[in-house]
């Protein structure tokens, strides 16, 4: 007859003990002497053994507890991360796992108090977008160095102790840009990028691979200027109109941030849609008809959605299970071009 003897009980048998004092041993509880315990722990290791904390938190009462401070705006992009996050924690809200939501206004504003609220309220780990990663950085160290695991999403704080990095590789998304703008305009034409803060991990090093990449496919072309609009729509817009009267023959924009509609309404105010191309991020119900009218010729698509998902799922699972947090996760941006964009999520039909 098959043994079906597995877990503490399996445990106990081949390390010669009770089923107390493995309990002892694994959970770190007094009443047991090193020798035995490290004797357990060598026999729960070669086994594969690892505790069900949901259950032990279960049954405790005590629930492993993880925050997640993401923003709200700009809506386009954060609504369907949160979409992500909340369609996984229901997968793991009756697991043992308590969720506390603080999300801020919008990238880099209330960042620092939400995080140390969250520290403050004994979160095992913290889910978080920093907008001004150097601000930051202190916050996450002190977090790992107290045992509370770390996840970036979406945006990094790279010189920090962060456990993991979740999002759509920036240079990659901007080398795309740029290979794609190439064929969009002629040789030696003038482009610019339009980005919310270049101080943001993301939208910087999104900005230095377009420029790489385009001047590597378009002869003789050239990035004429970089213009910060701090992920303000007003703002977006005035700078834009600016660019247009100073770069008459300006052949391109790359918007790397989903702030695109300012941008196309310059065009528009400045009868250059269609004639300006412009690759823009991500996609959203307002930019069908602007795909449609030929004001858009392309969307890098950073996927949300997933990068939401994910980030849940890895520190669930690394909280609940022990499981190995990946140092990064980087997904693989999507094109998104007139013919296709009808499968995106974001346009309505599911993928």
């Amino acid at each position: 007859m098959k043994d079906k003897r597995s877990g503490i009980p399996l445990i106990a048998e081949l390390a010669g003990v009770s089923i107390g004092t493995v309990d002892r041993a694994l959970h770190g509880r007094p009443g047991i002497n090193e020798k035995t315990r490290d004797r357990v722990l060598a026999v729960a290791n070669k086994i594969g053994y690892r505790p069900n904390l949901a259950a032990r938190s279960l049954s405790t009462g005590k629930r492993i507890r993880i925050g997640v401070c993401v923003p709200r705006e700009i809506r386009y992009f954060y609504n369907e991360m949160w979409a992500g996050i909340h369609e996984e924690i229901g997968r793991y809200s009756d697991r043992g796992i308590e969720f506390l939501l603080r999300p801020v206004p919008e990238l880099g504003k209330g960042e620092r108090r939400a995080f140390r609220e969250l520290v403050d309220l004994s979160v095992q780990g913290v889910i978080v977008t920093p907008g001004n990663p150097e601000s930051m950085t202190p916050l996450i160290d002190g977090a790992e160095k107290g045992g509370i695991r770390v996840v970036c999403v979406s945006t990094d704080a790279p010189a920090s102790l962060r456990s993991s990095i979740v999002c759509v590789e920036p240079t990659v998304n901007g080398l795309l840009a740029g290979e794609l703008m190439a064929k969009f305009v002629a040789p030696r034409a003038k482009v610019a990028i339009i980005t919310g803060m270049l101080k943001t991990v993301d939208h910087r090093e999104k900005a230095e691979g377009f420029g790489k990449s385009f001047r590597q496919y378009c002869r003789g072309g050239s990035v004429v200027t970089t213009i910060e609009g701090h992920e303000d729509a007003k703002q977006s817009y005035r700078k834009t109109r600016k660019l247009l009267g100073r770069v008459p023959d300006l052949a391109g924009i790359y918007v790397n941030t989903v702030n695109c509609l300012p941008v196309c309404r310059a065009l528009s105010a400045a009868r250059l849609s269609g004639k300006v191309r412009l690759i823009a991020t991500d996609l959203f119900k307002e930019m069908i008809p602007l795909f449609r009218a030929g004001t858009i010729d392309a969307s890098i698509h950073q996927r949300p959605f997933r990068q939401g998902q994910i980030a849940i799922r890895n520190l669930a699972e690394h909280l609940l299970h022990n499981v190995d947090l990946p140092a990064a996760q980087y997904l693989n941006p999507g094109i998104i071009l007139r013919s296709n964009l009808q499968l995106f999520r974001e346009a309505g039909r599911e993928r």
